[in-house]
């Protein structure tokens, strides 16, 4: 016959393990050299396991089983819809940011100068040093002239340069200017 553990005859009969070692320290059932009690042992003192009450129990695990899965995926729908909530609002308020800003960029645009006509360019900046220095020279003669119509001051008309001071060596061995 089929020989059974101590934990599979206490759920067979759905007694606890301490029960069915009580019965055993009784001497109403016995167990073999192995460790494991005859089926026909425990056919003589439990009788007849009740086989229903057995798929009650299995219908009743099964059905805990699926309300446990049913609530696990009612939680995760629940979570799902918190993020999808999170996400939306975030990118609503990135859109109204990025509205702002936009509005922010367009004012600033307005009240930019707008450039002038008669402004010019980089290239015809490099010519205007030339005529800077033109016009300052045309200046400085213009003053001269004034300063020598006027009798108060008298202004030499040619001024000399001072020679350029030379060392021993370069007084023998240097050009003369």
């Amino acid at each position: 016959m089929k020989k059974l553990s101590v934990s599979e005859l206490a759920k067979l009969y759905g007694f606890s393990r301490q029960a069915i070692y009580a019965h055993i320290n009784k001497g109403n059932l016995s167990k073999g050299p192995d460790g494991l009690i005859d089926f026909s042992e425990a056919l003589r003192v439990f009788g007849e396991p009740n086989k229903q009450e057995k798929i009650v129990k299995q219908s009743q695990s099964i059905d805990s089983n699926e309300l446990t899965e049913v609530d696990i995926l009612k939680r995760q729908v629940d979570m799902l819809e918190k993020q999808l909530n999170q996400s939306i609002l975030r990118e609503n308020q990135s859109v109204e940011r990025e509205a702002f800003y936009q509005e922010q960029i367009e004012a600033m645009q307005r009240l930019l100068e707008a450039p002038k006509a008669n402004k010019t360019t980089f290239s015809d900046q490099k010519n205007e040093p030339n005529t800077i220095v033109k016009s300052q020279s045309e200046e400085s003669e213009t003053k001269a002239e004034q300063l020598k119509n006027n009798s108060n001051i008298l202004v030499p008309e040619h001024i000399e340069v001072e020679k350029k001071k030379r060392g021993f060596f370069g007084r023998f061995f240097l050009k003369n200017d």
